[in-house]
């Protein structure tokens, strides 16, 4: 067996083989379950890259098909996971380059690690990593998120925002706004409950992963470029002022 998979502690890429793989099954049948018979998955993948080596696990607790003439067990595809998590490490954050501003760097953090505990929590949190992002990097600040959206929209209609800046990221933040206000504000109505589920709080991070590449990693790399290119033009001009040899 093996498989394509990316080390949640280094963001190393590579190939999992059987010797870096180890799963456990549990079976968690009891008398008079209320969830209905469960069994449970535990698997340890360790990361191959040298410079990390660490292990990452993950737990499964799914109901079973019960077959009563066998001891054996299976899990009930048909049935979604009760819990299923990596549990080490906390969090599937990717690390971020310290070139991102510390405060929207553990916003995000915070933001992963609690992705599954409540996901509600997590895309308000998002929301507030992308205010944080909109207000150090496009420089627009002007007490609402909303407010900064539409500013940040004029903006880039106008040709004044970072080239990084596209409309269709501004138009994915202010999705995100929405989805964000959801654990941000009580509704009118307080009967009236809408839920953020896992998944969809996992979209939000990898939106907002997307943007800290195309925003903050693009201007770094165009930096690091236009400073190289000046330390060549810098180079040639101090080997032209030498004196030719005689």
């Amino acid at each position: 067996m093996s498989f394509n998979w990316l080390c949640p502690y280094c963001n190393y890429a590579q190939v999992v083989t059987n010797n870096k793989i180890r799963t456990c099954d549990a079976d968690l049948r009891m008398n008079a379950q209320k969830e209905g018979p469960l069994g449970g998955l535990l698997i340890a993948i360790g990361c191959s890259n040298s410079k990390c080596l660490k292990t990452t696990i993950r737990l499964t607790i799914r109901n079973l098909t019960v077959n009563q003439y066998s001891m054996v067990f299976r899990f009930d595809d048909e049935k979604p996971p009760i819990f299923n998590q990596i549990i080490i490490p906390a969090g599937n954050a990717k690390p971020q380059p310290e070139y991102i501003p510390a405060p929207i760097r553990e916003d995000y953090y915070e933001a992963c690690k609690i992705r599954d505990l409540s996901p509600k929590a997590s895309a308000t949190l998002i929301r507030r990593c992308l205010q944080g992002m909109i207000r150090d990097f496009a420089g627009i600040q002007k007490g609402t998120l909303n407010k900064e959206i539409t500013a940040l929209k004029q903006a880039v209609e106008a040709g004044t925002a970072d080239r990084s800046i596209t409309a269709e990221s501004v138009e994915a933040i202010d999705h995100i706004r929405t989805i964000g206000n959801i654990g941000a504000h009580m509704e009118k109505d307080i009967n009236t409950i809408i839920d953020v589920d896992p998944n969809e709080a996992e979209t939000l991070i990898k939106v907002t992963e997307m943007l800290f590449e195309e925003w903050y990693g693009d201007r770094h790399r165009r930096a690091e470029r236009l400073a190289q290119v000046k330390k060549i033009a810098d180079t040639k001009k101090e080997q032209k002022a030498l004196p030719s040899p005689s």
